[in-house]
């Protein structure tokens, strides 16, 4: 299978080297020209419809985010401009009453130029913090910056309608005024929400001070990945210690305050990092290897701990940007010895096993409700990875995967990465399979879940235990499963099956299904029939779990990460 990026369709791509803006600048541009040179109003009309058609067109694509952002709001500006005193040029012909069609030409061109300035002000009042009083701002404007846009255009459509209807002149102020409203309540709000940021900036490490904190949380990652924190946070909160929660991503900010009673502050910039230094402070935890980590390991006077979102043989697991960090939390001496194998030197006392601690609410041994000859069984394949080296995904051979599941009488719990949507091709073989179950619902009444159940309102934990098998590949998701010890199969995807189980040791526990699909019956067969490898997987579970009673298991945990809060 090829691990090739996807680049992209025509149009993609079209977009991205801003052919939309030239093919519209173009066509307004010809119109106004039509205009001028007094050619027939038909073929003026025509040229500013087309181009302004093409400035909807390309931003329709925006509609499902006006309500939380500011695109499209600002763009094709030249084109809108234009095409608004094209129109005008034609409907005024010359007639020096038609003043007040002018005026209102003008002010719908103010308003679309002005949707630049709209557009840098929305941008710069960002939320500042949640749950911090002292330094508490208003996070979310009255009127959302991306309505502007269609807001406008409308107006411009309006406008044209009634300049071709000969409505009185008058009646296009109107319409121009009442454009205008949206714009001024943006601009005015959006500085109100900045000078009360600022405002708040200026008293922000007095009002963390007041609190102690003895711990922060320094968090970056794009929307939709809130997992990695979420996983963490509740252990976190049982340290019963004062805390805050960094977040660098604007788009994750609303989501983590959510997660959290915790104070949550928005710091986008490096030279936002000064205000949150105080003295009681001395413990940073982070959860992934994001580059802006950098900004806040670089206080040596704080002990920085990794705890990263999951355990698992992929390279990101044993990536050199580990050895930044103080400490490296793992889950057990399988983490160590990764780094150690693939030629990465770390001092051994960087590492502390502490065991997964997520995986205490997780069920061990068989379930009591497994049906005989009708096994649950969750596919939890992974996602492409941003680079080749990390593309473990068995999407593409999911299909025949889970319809040999079906064959064997399964019913099966889909739970694709959240990530899975980024590759097209993976997209699209995830939809093929949630149709398929889709299907086999009606005619089975197998109570397969999939979508919304599976992927929200079930946890991974609710779905380990609903399941009396698992399939995946190589990702976190398999260690974590390895603690119930039941069995699961692996998918192994673009290596020979031998480099397969030297890269990846897990597997030894696990019934391999190789990327030809040669294997999937031996694999599918072993998996729900006869369980040779139950032993095998006893062994691995302390060797990737930690030799951690399971009375407390979250205990291991908090007992070391405590050591660094005193």
């Amino acid at each position: 299978m090829s691990t090739a990026p996807v680049r992209g369709s025509f149009t993609g791509r079209f977009v991205t080297a801003a052919g939309d803006g030239l093919l519209a600048d173009l066509l307004a541009v010809a119109a106004l020209c039509a205009a001028l040179a007094g050619a027939w109003p038909w073929l003026t009309l025509t040229l500013a419809t087309l181009g302004f058609a093409a400035t909807i067109v390309f931003n329709f694509r925006f509609a499902p985010e006006l309500a939380r952002s500011v695109r499209p709001t600002g763009s094709f500006i030249i084109a809108r401009t234009l095409v608004v005193f094209a129109v005008a040029t034609v409907f005024a012909a010359g007639d020096v009453q038609w003043w007040p069609g002018w005026l209102a030409a003008a002010v719908l061109a103010g308003l679309v130029v002005g949707e630049g300035t709209a557009e840098r002000v929305a941008r710069g009042a960002i939320p500042f913090s949640a749950h911090l009083p002292g330094a508490a701002i208003r996070n979310t404007p009255l009127f959302s910056a991306g309505f502007i846009f269609p807001i406008n255009a409308l107006a411009i459509i309006v406008f044209a309608a009634l300049a071709a209807l000969g409505s009185p002149a008058g009646w296009l102020v109107l319409v121009a005024l009442a454009a205008a409203v949206p714009t001024l309540a943006v601009l005015i709000d959006g500085v109100l929400r900045i000078r009360a940021r600022r405002g708040a900036e200026r008293v922000v490490t007095k009002v963390l001070q007041a609190r102690k904190p003895v711990f922060a949380v320094h968090w970056d990652a794009p929307h939709g990945t809130e997992y990695q924190l979420a996983m963490w946070l509740p252990y976190l909160e049982r340290l019963d210690a004062s805390f805050f929660v960094i977040v660098r991503n604007q788009g994750t900010f609303d989501s983590v305050a959510r997660l959290t009673t915790a104070p949550v502050l928005l710091r986008k910039e490096m030279a936002d990092m000064d205000a949150m230094i105080v003295p009681s402070l001395k413990t940073v935890f982070y959860m992934n290897n994001a580059v802006r980590n950098s900004h806040f390991v670089r206080y040596p006077h704080l002990t920085h701990i990794q705890l990263n979102h999951g355990d698992s043989d992929k390279a990101p697991s044993y990536n050199p940007v580990f050895r930044m960090f103080d400490k490296n939390f793992v889950a057990g001496q399988a983490a160590i010895d990764r780094f150690a194998s693939h030629g990465v030197h770390v001092p051994a006392e960087v590492f502390s096993i502490v065991g997964r601690p997520q995986v205490e609410g997780i069920a061990v041994g068989a379930r009591a409700q497994a049906a005989p000859g009708a096994p649950t069984v969750l596919y939890a394949p992974t996602w492409a990875g941003h680079n080749a080296d990390s593309d473990y995904s068995s999407l593409p051979i999911g299909y025949e995967i889970v319809r040999g599941l079906l064959a064997r009488n399964c019913t099966v719990i889909y739970r694709p990465h959240p990530y899975t949507d980024r590759n097209p091709a993976h997209a699209a073989q995830s939809e093929r399979i949630k149709a398929m179950l889709r299907q086999d619902a009606v005619a089975s009444s197998r109570a397969h879940m999939w979508g919304e159940a599976a992927e929200r309102t079930l946890s991974i934990t609710d779905c380990f235990n609903a399941a009396d098998a698992l399939v995946s590949d190589v990702s976190s998701v398999v260690p974590d499963f390895l603690y119930s010890e039941k069995p699961f199969a692996m998918a192994v995807m673009n290596v020979p099956v031998k480099r397969f189980l030297t890269d990846f040791p897990i597997a030894k526990a696990a019934y391999l299904i190789d990327s030809g699909l040669t294997s999937v019956d031996a694999g599918l067969d072993a998996l729900i029939g006869p369980d040779p490898l139950r032993e095998t997987r006893h062994a691995l579970k302390t060797y990737y779990l930690g030799d951690i009673p399971a009375d407390g298991y979250a205990d291991a945990f908090l007992s070391e990460a405590r050591r660094f809060l005193r």
